[in-house]
């Protein structure tokens, strides 16, 4: 059984930054394709980034391109997001998301964490 945990959110203030880590056990081939996904109160959950072990292929959204870094540590089976020069509008649950497929869209992602709180003061 996969399973994803989160960690390294919480307050700063804008222009700060915080790394999350997401550690992922269960199965590796389940897990080749790790994405963040955020929730800002009141709206849809969106696509953040994402990442491959096999291929090593990323992709960002727009509103992060410049700002936000993710990696991983194969040793760790842990998938990182870097979030430099955050934003009040960076807030939002973000959530770690595994998949065997590299994807874009929420619905694309099988296996999730429960999420991690990241607040941005102005």
């Amino acid at each position: 059984q996969v399973q994803l945990v989160e960690s390294g959110g919480g307050l700063v203030q804008a222009g700060d930054s915080l790394r999350l880590s997401c550690v992922a056990s269960g199965g590796t081939f389940e897990t080749n394709a790790m994405g963040w996904f955020r929730q800002p109160p009141g709206k849809e959950r969106e696509f953040v980034a994402a990442i491959t072990w096999s291929e090593g292929w990323r992709e960002y959204a727009e509103a992060v391109k410049d700002r936000f870094t993710i990696t991983k540590d194969d040793a760790k089976n842990t998938a990182y997001l870097q979030m430099d020069s955050l934003k009040p509008e960076d807030t939002a649950v973000y959530y770690c998301a595994a998949d065997p497929v590299r994807g874009l869209y929420r619905s694309e992602y099988h296996y999730w964490g429960q999420g991690t709180q990241v607040t941005v003061s102005s």
